[in-house]
C-alpha cells in the first residue's frame, strides 16, 4: 500500500528531525544535571560504595546513602534502612517474588502485568512450587479489584500487579486492591515501573507491602539501579548472596535489609544520577511534569480517534502512553514508517506484557505505542497524526 510522506521539518543531514517517543522504554535525552553528575562519579571518584575508607570510596558510599534517602522521600518518606537500591527493576522484582514465594504458596497476578513479573511467577509454577491465577483486566488495561478478592484461596499469599500498564498508560486501583489483599492477611507486591516518577505516592509504597521500581524511566535517571522498598515485617530470602563491604568476617549475609538485598559492588554512576534525577524531578514538580507528558497522549489519542482505520487502545491515562493500531498494517510496519518519514520513534508490538493483548484485541501483533516524555512538544504529536493519516490514503 501506498503513502504520501507529509511535509515534515528535516535536519541537516536530510534526515527527518529525531521524535523520541519511547519514553516509557527509557527517558530520553537525560536531563543536564543527571548527565553531570553519572559523568562526575564515572571519571573523578572512580572508587565504589562500602568498600574503603579512603575518600573516594567515603564519598560513594555518601552517594548511596543520599540516593537511598532519596528514594525513600519519592515513596512516601518510608525509612531508607528499608530501601535497598539493586542493578534493575527486573532484578529487584525476581528478588521479590523469589524471596518471598514459598513452596505450597498460591499467587494472583493480572493479566495487564509486565513479564518481569509474570516471567519469575510462571517459572515457579512450571516447577510445580506455586499456583498461579492470572485475574483478566478489561479492553482498557484496567483490573476489577473485586476480580481478585474472587481469585483468593486459603493457600494466597501473594498478589503482584503492575501500578500502571506499560501498553496502555492505565493505573490500577491500588488502594482498593491492597485493601482486599491485606483483609486477606496476604502481601501485596507492586510493579511501579510505569508509576514511580509519575504518580505521587501520598502514602507508603501506595499502600502496597513492596515495591518495586526502575531509576531510567520516568524518574529520568540511569539504568544500572533501583529501588525495592519492603514495609517492616515483610523480609524477603536474599535472591543472591556475597560480598556488602560490611560484616565481612562472617560467612553469613547481614540481617539489615537494604544490606541483605544488595550483595556485589553498586554502580555509583547510576547512584549519582539517580539522586541527580530525584532533584530534577522534584524541582520541576512531579505532578506537573506527569501532565505534561499526559497532556501531549491525550492529545495523540483525539486526534488519532479521528483517523479513518485507526484504533486508539486504553482509556483514562496517568502515564504519557498512547498505543494504536492501524488497518492494514502490522504495528512494525508503522513503526518503521513513522520514524523514516516523521523521524518518530515508537515501539511496536507486545511491549513485554505477554497477556493484557488479549483483552486489547490485539494479540495477533500488537500495537504501536507512544510515550512522551517532558522534552517532547505538541510538533511531535502532529507528526505523528501527519504521517498515520496518510496510510489510509493510499
Amino acid at each position: 500500500m501506498g503513502f504520501t510522506v507529509p511535509s515534515l521539518e528535516i535536519s541537516s543531514a536530510g534526515l527527518p528531525t529525531r521524535r523520541y517517543l519511547d519514553h516509557a522504554a527509557t527517558s530520553w535525552p537525560k536531563p543536564p544535571e543527571v548527565v553531570a553528575a553519572w559523568q562526575r562519579a564515572a571519571v573523578e571518584i572512580g572508587a565504589t560504595a562500602g568498600r574503603g575508607l579512603y575518600a573516594a570510596s567515603l564519598e560513594a558510599t555518601a552517594i548511596r546513602e543520599r540516593a537511598r534517602k532519596a528514594a525513600a522521600r519519592l515513596l512516601g518518606d518510608v525509612d531508607p534502612e528499608r530501601v535497598a537500591l539493586p542493578a534493575g527493576c527486573t532484578f529487584a522484582l525476581n528478588a521479590a517474588i523469589h524471596g518471598l514465594a514459598r513452596p505450597g504458596d498460591h499467587v494472583i497476578a493480572t493479566a495487564a502485568d509486565h513479564n518481569a513479573t509474570l516471567r519469575p511467577l510462571q517459572w515457579l509454577a512450571t516447577r510445580g512450587l506455586i499456583e498461579l491465577s492470572l485475574v483478566p483486566c478489561d479492553a482498557t488495561g484496567r483490573v476489577d479489584p473485586a476480580a481478585i478478592a474472587a481469585a483468593w484461596r486459603p493457600a494466597t499469599r501473594l498478589a503482584v500487579i503492575s501500578h500502571v500498564s506499560n501498553v496502555t498508560g492505565v493505573p490500577q486501583d491500588v488502594a482498593a486492591i491492597a485493601d482486599v489483599v491485606h483483609a486477606c492477611d496476604g502481601l501485596l507486591v507492586l510493579d511501579a515501573a510505569q508509576s514511580f516518577g509519575v504518580v505521587p505516592c501520598d502514602v507508603p509504597g501506595w499502600g502496597a507491602d513492596v515495591v518495586a521500581a526502575p531509576a531510567h524511566k520516568w524518574l529520568h535517571g540511569m539504568a544500572g539501579v533501583a529501588v525495592l522498598w519492603a514495609r517492616s515485617g515483610v523480609e524477603p530470602e536474599s535472591l543472591i548472596q556475597g560480598g556488602t563491604g560490611m560484616a565481612s568476617d562472617s560467612l553469613e549475609m547481614p540481617e539489615g535489609f537494604s544490606a541483605r538485598m544488595e550483595a556485589g559492588s553498586p554502580d555509583v554512576p547510576a547512584l549519582a544520577a539517580f539522586e541527580a534525577a530525584a532533584a530534577w524531578l522534584t524541582s520541576r514538580g512531579l505532578v506537573a511534569t506527569a501532565a505534561a507528558s499526559c497532556s501531549l497522549a491525550d492529545a495523540l489519542a483525539v486526534r488519532l480517534g479521528e483517523v479513518r482505520g485507526v484504533r486508539v487502545i486504553g482509556g483514562p491515562r496517568v502515564a504519557g502512553i498512547v498505543s494504536f493500531v492501524v488497518e492494514g498494517y502490522d504495528p512494525a510496519e508503522v513503526a518503521v514508517i513513522l520514524e523514516q518519514a516523521a523521524g518518530a520513534q515508537v515501539r511496536s508490538g507486545f511491549h513485554c506484557a505477554a497477556r493484557i493483548h488479549e483483552s486489547l484485541g490485539t494479540q495477533a501483533g500488537g500495537t504501536v505505542r507512544a510515550a512522551f516524555g517532558p522534552d517532547n512538544e505538541m510538533a511531535d504529536v502532529e507528526a505523528v497524526v501527519a504521517t498515520v493519516a496518510t496510510l489510509q490514503m493510499g
